[in-house]
């Protein structure tokens, strides 16, 4: 179908300088300063952090609490239905391959670091109950389970089905600006929309560089457990530049080769690992833990969501765990949200937001609980230096626990190797995304050139390098922190402008319903009167056409239907275009009808010979094709399901004057609707 839109559209994948460069620059000179005076910059970014923390406590509670309720509401509200894509789009991934992209991308290589140190940690210094009680043992897997449960993957989710709603159901940019277009239309193309582009790139490589800090920092301590390799700043410079080689040649594989067959081999590695400690452990008490775990998760969850600690509160500790948690999960969401959009198109969105928050729901309840409780049975029966590693030196105790356990080598050979594909998994999917933010696309499925996917690989690299250098984790901690506040308000608006735009595709179906029937605008009435004795009906429904009597009836009835259709129309004074394209798949011309309607949202109405491998049952001994042709209709929001071959060239046109008809009824609900609805362009 060819662009009738107003909206920019690229010939070729291309290079955005204005958001390359402002984030650029604020990156490397970020990185210049921690570098040349880390004792300046870590002092501004923790009082910078106070400051966050002291005002800003209640409102990152109250935030994520709305985005879990908003995701949960339009996943189980008659949106769920509706198709991140055209209505024809089928998943290209399947279900395990989807889910390991999405995992992998999203937090396996965190896992691993506070799967042991934060359950012990909340046992051992818990924010309210008594230090080493029963509700501290209680409350110490919880806790870990809060934090990676569904309110961080709800803002995964929310961002995810915004932008694949968006780019692939209506071909606007795959980036955070067109998630506004309800909001303010074609201005994100602007300053706005570089803006929030670039606040959201800046967020996004912080939360990277956090995540692969504390990669590099455990990494770094694995190779020292295994092989003696000495821990400090210098050999774990020497790891994330190991890393960033790996991880770009990665990234330029793409998506469906390196991303995906990494992200594969990730998941397995942690099933294999989850299994050995799962049997190597008192298995009893972790299954009976696992059970309780669930529960009390599920049963605290509202409070737990809503728990400010206002009359006692513990500043440090909520700085440290639930607050830094919110803001990372924010800062890396428009990373995550793009490239689970860059991979989740065809699904609808019920089935994107329940795979998005369940799957890995489980599979973070069933990790968190066997090690967690693993560490917690260790401790809880003596073992006071595993409590002790895992306070003072949290990389460190992962490892420690895998060494009350037999087989010490060969499960610490498998944490250090299944941390590093995690480690590369993030940094090659965070460099597509950063790439992809950073450019124009010529359609949400490209990616952007491979130079600039190096180039955001090395400058991750560097702000880790960087920020471990100045203070560690705790200064990426806090850096993800004050990067995250300003893009958890956009948030807010894509909330807004998702909502509107589906409220659209509600009057869009209503208008199915109260507009004009097609028996009384003369489809029916035609059949009757030219082709609807039951033997043409019987001719029809087994007739199978091949490409020449496909192309004979393309000239013959489609192409003079649309053409008397665009005449009368222009005689009434619309503008519209007639044209063709030839189709790649089938060698045939796609028939589209565009008519453009000022401000509101066009029309456009196509008819595609669409090919298909011939049934078993078909008995046209005529043609010994093994493929068949229907001629389909395409409108904005893509097939329509039904096939118009045999049909006469009246039936035809009164098809394309009842969708038209439709279209008109459901500009008319909508400009009747309260508030202001605006239609995203239809762009291809």
């Amino acid at each position: 179908m060819s662009n009738h839109s107003d909206t920019p559209t690229e010939s070729k994948d291309r290079l955005n300088p204005v958001v390359f460069f402002s984030s650029a620059i604020v990156i490397v000179a970020l990185a210049v300063w921690s570098l040349i005076t880390p004792g300046s910059a870590d002092h501004v970014i923790q009082s910078i952090l106070g400051w966050i923390s002291e005002g800003f406590g209640w409102y990152y509670f109250l935030a994520a609490a709305i985005y879990v309720v908003f995701v949960v509401f339009i996943a189980c509200s008659r949106y769920g239905d509706i198709k991140l894509g055209p209505e024809q789009s089928k998943p290209e991934y399947s279900m395990f391959t989807w889910a390991s992209m999405l995992f992998a991308a999203g937090i396996g290589a965190d896992l691993i670091f506070f799967s042991v140190a934060e359950p012990l940690t909340q046992y051992l210094q818990p924010p309210q109950a008594t230090p080493e009680s029963m509700a501290a043992a209680r409350e110490a897997v919880v806790w870990p389970l809060f934090h990676y449960g569904i309110t961080g993957w709800s803002m995964y989710a929310l961002m995810g089905m915004a932008l694949a709603y968006f780019s692939f159901r209506y071909h606007l940019p795959l980036s955070i600006r067109s998630a506004l277009f309800p909001l303010i239309g074609k201005r994100i193309y602007g300053p706005i929309g570089h803006t929030v582009d670039t606040a959201a790139l800046l967020g996004a490589i912080f939360g990277i560089a956090t995540s692969l800090g504390i990669t590099v920092v455990q990494l770094n301590y694995g190779l020292n457990f295994l092989f003696g390799v000495k821990e400090g700043i210098g050999p774990q410079a020497v790891l994330i530049v190991i890393s960033v080689i790996i991880a770009t040649i990665s990234v330029v594989s793409g998506v469906g080769r390196g991303i995906r067959r990494l992200s594969e081999l990730n998941v397995l590695l942690s099933i294999l690992l989850f299994v050995f400690v799962l049997c190597a452990g008192d298995t009893v008490f972790l299954l009976n833990a696992l059970v309780e775990n669930v529960g009390d998760y599920i049963g605290g969850f509202i409070t737990m969501s809503m728990d400010t600690m206002a009359y006692n509160r513990p500043v440090e500790w909520q700085n440290t765990w639930t607050l830094f948690f919110w803001s990372w999960w924010i800062a890396w969401a428009p990373f995550v949200g793009l490239f689970l959009a860059r991979i989740s198109r065809g699904r609808t969105i019920r089935q994107f937001v329940l795979g998005t928050l369940i799957i890995p729901l489980i599979f973070t309840l069933m990790w968190l609980s066997v090690f967690g409780n693993g560490a917690l049975y260790e401790v809880m029966h003596g073992n006071h230096a595993l409590g002790d590693i895992a306070i003072n030196h949290p990389e460190r105790a992962f490892y420690a626990l895998l060494q009350q356990y037999p087989w010490v080598p060969f499960s610490a050979g498998l944490t250090t190797l299944t941390a590093l594909l995690f480690y590369v998994t993030s940094a090659d999917s965070g460099a597509l995304v950063l790439a992809n933010f950073s450019s124009y696309l010529k359609d949400p499925e490209s990616d952007a050139p491979r130079w600039l996917r190096i180039f955001w690989s090395a400058a991750i690299g560097l702000l880790t390098i960087a920020m471990l250098f100045v203070g560690g984790i705790s200064t990426l901690q806090s850096a993800t922190m004050i990067f995250g506040l300003p893009f958890s308000f956009v948030m807010f608006f894509i909330m807004w402008g998702l909502f509107k735009s589906l409220k659209v595709e509600s009057f869009r179906k209503n208008s199915l319903q109260g507009s004009l029937p097609g028996q009384l605008s003369g489809r029916l009435d035609g059949e009757k009167n030219i082709a609807k004795t039951w033997r043409q009906r019987i001719s029809r429904s087994m007739s199978y056409p091949g490409k020449r009597q496909t192309l004979r009836a393309i000239e013959t009835i489609y192409r003079p239907a649309l053409r008397e259709v665009a005449d009368e129309l222009e005689k009434q004074g619309a503008i519209l275009t007639l044209d063709e394209e030839v189709s790649e798949e089938s060698g045939l011309p796609n028939l589209n009808l565009h008519v453009a309607l000022g401000e509101e949202q066009n029309f456009d109405y196509s008819l595609w010979p669409t090919r298909y491998a011939s049934p078993a049952f078909a008995i046209n001994g005529k043609r010994a094709d093994d493929y068949y042709f229907r001629m389909e209709v395409y409108l904005l929001e893509g097939t329509q399901g039904y096939d118009l071959m045999g049909y006469s060239k009246e039936q035809v046109i009164n098809d394309v004057l009842d969708q038209y008809e439709r279209h008109l009824h459901f500009l008319h609900l909508n400009r009747e609707a309260p508030g202001n609805n605006p239609q995203v362009p239809d762009t291809e």
